[in-house]
């Protein structure tokens, strides 16, 4: 057997095994429980011993494990604190780091992708990496001109490893589901499989995050490092310098900065779109970085990693998109759900009462309904709890809706930047922000 499928068969055996750790773990914390000892430390030392297994297993394996693993924590701040508590660390580990790959594998692939003369474009290069995650790792170095670039090479067989992958974690999803309870893990691992491919192709990616870099330059609030180089599997970027990601942001920072980040990340999310015609989908905290101004004024934010865009038809957000959240916010949902019908929110042959649209909408219309909203861990429970309770009118109502293949990759980046937001602990102003970027929100 060659070395390539062994690593395969080495690799689905241990996604395959979680579910099967978790299973032992309860056993023996049966067997514990019998013992006398009480349900809650138990339960605690179940989890967090489930907790390190998963995130080491989906750190380690990168692709589309990692993947994976850093598409959960978006959504960490969505679980309940007695069950994310011991996923916590865990989770924001993903969203900065992984283990990196050996400094002579990057040196064949730069010679390889770049030319035998690579040493002559790429005077200096860090041998440590800069930064390490799911299909690539970062390494510092300069270029030929004098400019601090960055380096990102893609792992190799990170196709296949990430096709392979999230094949395996598919086949596994029912038993992976109580490891991170109250999420649908397969509806995000469906979810990470449909955005994989482009994430592969570098050239892509360069081709997008120019766009961004030309809308953005010399912004006074957003930072995008422009592209030097691209070839296959290498992309070679302006170095960016920051004080950190939002990830360290959302461990330690300060509420100034909290509120001051996470207005500009919101800002991002809705500008972005109508400047560039493309939708950065990728809204996890490691992609947000804090950019100190050397002069003393506000800090700016940048934005790496440009893999997963959507190219958007209209070349902005769609109109229809605040022309609904405005009519909800005036609370005529009888004309909400003509609308709604009309954009293919709801299918021709459901009937949907106004009343119950208005008491399952409602809750989520509260950030804008406000000068300034406290996004916040405990409200993103409130509105997952709701929502995901069979028994609820919340939960029936949400099965009644349908959401368009246009608006599929819109939603999903957005309540991952909800999500965001929620960890941030940010107090930012949503309405203000809608009525200055979303088409058709405003008038």
């Amino acid at each position: 057997m060659s070395e390539i499928p062994r690593r395969a068969v080495r690799r689905t055996a241990r996604l395959a095994a979680l579910p099967l750790g978790y299973a032992g773990r309860t056993a023996l914390g049966f067997g514990r429980r019998m013992g006398g000892a009480s349900a809650e430390s138990v339960l605690s030392e179940v989890q967090q011993r489930t907790a390190e297994q998963l995130f080491r297993t989906l750190g380690e394996l990168k692709g589309g494990a990692m993947k994976f693993g850093q598409a959960l924590s978006v959504f960490e701040a969505a679980l309940p604190d007695e069950l994310a508590g011991p996923y916590r660390e865990q989770l924001t580990k993903l969203q900065d780091s992984a283990p990196p790959m050996p400094t002579m594998t990057v040196r064949e692939i730069l010679a390889r992708e770049l030319g035998s003369d690579w040493k002559q474009h790429l005077v200096e290069l860090d041998p440590m990496p800069a930064a390490a995650a799911s299909i690539g790792q970062v390494h510092r170095g300069r270029w030929a001109d004098g400019r601090d670039v960055a380096v990102k090479v893609q792992y190799p067989g990170s196709a296949e490893a990430l096709t392979s992958d999230l094949r395996q974690l598919s086949r596994v999803a029912r038993g992976l589901g109580p490891l991170v309870p109250g999420l649908d893990v397969k509806a995000l691992i469906a979810e990470v499989q449909a955005r994989a491919v482009e994430e592969l192709d570098y050239q892509l990616e360069a081709e997008a995050q120019r766009g961004f870099a030309a809308a953005f330059a010399a912004d006074e609030a957003f930072v995008v490092p422009d592209v030097v180089a691209d070839a296959g599997t290498v992309l070679v970027t302006e170095w960016m310098d920051s004080h950190g990601s939002l990830a360290r942001v959302i461990r330690e920072g300060t509420q100034e900065e909290r509120d001051h980040l996470g207005e500009l990340f919101l800002r991002f999310m809705f500008e972005a779109p109508g400047r560039t015609g493309m939708l950065h989908a990728d809204p996890h905290p490691g992609n947000f970085r804090q950019v100190l101004d050397p002069d003393g004024g506000p800090d700016r934010l940048g934005v790496l990693d440009y893999g997963a865009v959507a190219r958007l038809p209209e070349r902005s957000l769609p109109t229809s998109m605040g022309t609904l959240i405005r009519i909800a916010m005036l609370e005529d949902y009888d004309q909400l759900v003509e609308q709604l019908r009309a954009e293919g929110f709801i299918r021709d042959k459901i009937r949907l009462d106004p009343e119950a649209l208005k008491a399952y909408l409602g809750p989520f219309l509260e950030p804008a309904s406000v000068e300034t909203f406290h996004f916040s861990r405990a409200w993103m429970q409130e509105q997952f709890q709701r929502v995901q309770d069979p028994r609820s009118d919340a939960y029936s109502t949400m099965l009644r809706l349908n959401l368009p293949p246009s608006y599929m990759l819109i939603h999903r980046a957005f309540a991952g930047g909800i999500g965001v937001l929620s960890q941030l602990e940010a107090r930012v102003p949503f309405r203000r922000v809608l009525e200055e970027t979303l088409p058709g929100f405003a008038g």
